[in-house]
């Protein structure tokens, strides 16, 4: 037996919530498309569960941290010391997603995917280290 889903398993979306969910985007105290893709992606959500205003029973937060060697290079509007500030307040509750997370009561994860800041701070906080490098090379450099 195959326990894999195929396509007649999948749900088919339904137009009036994913209309519904378009309309209630409209209706937000916020700029139209200002929250960029989260937009869409909450009404595809809306048209597969059938629900404009859907459920979501568990919800878990990832945040993944980088640098690219390229900051360097003035085109990022912070400097690369920056990154592990924040990744540290984020590992340590002190930022806007930490409250949202709270609001939720939903866990958050901190991911170091290449983060090339301050070695200590980074060490002092409390997030996962998947990066193979310590950022990246400029590729100007290479």
């Amino acid at each position: 037996m195959n326990s894999r889903l195929n396509s007649a398993d999948m749900p088919v979306p339904d137009a009036r919530a994913e209309s519904a969910a378009r309309a209630r985007q409209q209706q937000l105290t916020k700029p139209p498309g200002s929250l960029g893709r989260l937009e869409e992606l909450a009404c595809w959500f809306a048209a597969r569960s059938g629900n404009p205003t859907p459920d979501i029973a568990h919800v878990e937060i990832f945040v993944f941290a980088a640098d690219h060697g390229v900051a360097v290079r003035g085109v990022s509007a912070f400097p690369q010391s920056v990154t592990g500030q924040m990744v540290a307040n984020f590992a340590g509750g002190g930022a806007a997603i930490n409250v949202l997370a709270t609001l939720g009561d939903c866990p958050i994860e901190v991911v170091d995917v290449g983060v090339a800041g301050d070695a200590e701070l980074r060490a002092r906080s409390a997030m996962k280290r998947f990066g193979p490098a310590r950022g990246t090379s400029s590729q100007k450099r290479q």
